[in-house]
């Protein structure tokens, strides 16, 4: 599933094309992937709006319209690009939600899996509760990080997958940002102390921002709007690269799992706790 650093490349390359775009008409041909409102309501209350800002929260993609909020979850499998109406391309055999634009181009939503959601909202935060603070922003602090850990006993690999705790992480970025910590994946959370929490929370964002710069991990469906590959997977320190020796002490990168997700890490650079 497409984590903080792809969702935020799809977000950046997409206002070029948009951002000042009209959508003049909506075509879906999968009513399971219109979260809300209903189809029919749906089509009748984009048409006419113009995309004015696109930013992201967690894994969302939020496009802000006159009125409403178009919101877009990739899921596994969804990718979003714009191309001329005639235009034709490998991922549109997956299409199942199209945005007709005022300049003949269209904004394709392409999911084989069909996993993915969008919605249409004049109220985005009452969607978006749920979430934890964003780890690039300044919500982050090391206080409200230590404070989401206390009391909680399960590994730290599990705790960082929450949405609620942490938006946007994810399994890939949160492998990496605990190698760049040092830490074992399965550590359990009581066991990490102040020294271990602030280096934690700056590798989280050093592991995301790293992301960001490379534009992403194409690992699976993952592309660019442009339909290129991201290149974060060429620059991972253990995610994906099972048996391979480690990049600092060139021991063979383990894998094992941890809350039910494939965990890559250094059993030398990262030893277990207890």
């Amino acid at each position: 599933m497409p984590e903080l650093p792809e969702v935020e490349t799809v977000a950046r390359s997409l206002r070029g094309p948009l951002i000042g775009r009209k959508i003049v008409a909506m075509w879906q041909d999968w009513a399971a992937t219109i979260h809300s409102p209903s189809p029919a309501e749906f089509e009748a209350r984009i048409a006419g709006q113009t995309v004015r800002r696109i930013s992201r929260r967690g894994k969302y993609i939020l496009l802000e319209l006159d009125q409403d909020t178009l919101m877009i979850h990739l899921k596994m499998s969804g990718r979003l690009y714009v191309a001329e109406a005639a235009a034709k391309h490998d991922a549109d055999r997956w299409v199942h939600v199209r945005f007709d634009l005022d300049n003949g181009e269209q904004l394709r939503f392409s999911d084989l899996r069909k996993f993915g959601r969008v919605y249409l909202t004049d109220d985005v935060a009452s969607l978006l509760t749920h979430l934890g603070p964003e780890p690039l922003s300044e919500d982050f602090t090391l206080a409200g990080f230590r404070d989401g850990m206390r009391g909680r006993k399960r590994a730290i690999k599990a705790l960082l997958l929450e949405q609620e705790f942490l938006a946007g992480v994810g399994n890939i970025y949160a492998d990496e940002a605990l190698f760049r910590a040092g830490i074992h994946p399965a550590t359990s959370v009581q066991r990490l102390n102040d020294h271990d929490t602030e280096r934690l929370r700056q590798t989280i964002r050093d592991a995301l921002l790293a992301g960001i710069k490379h534009e992403g991990a194409s690992i699976n469906w993952y592309r660019k709007p442009d339909g290129q590959k991201g290149e974060s997977q060429d620059y991972f320190f253990v995610y994906g690269r099972t048996g391979l020796p480690c990049r600092n002490c060139g021991t063979a990168i383990n894998k094992i799992r941890v809350a039910q997700r494939g965990t890559h890490f250094c059993p030398e650079c990262q030893p277990i706790r207890g």
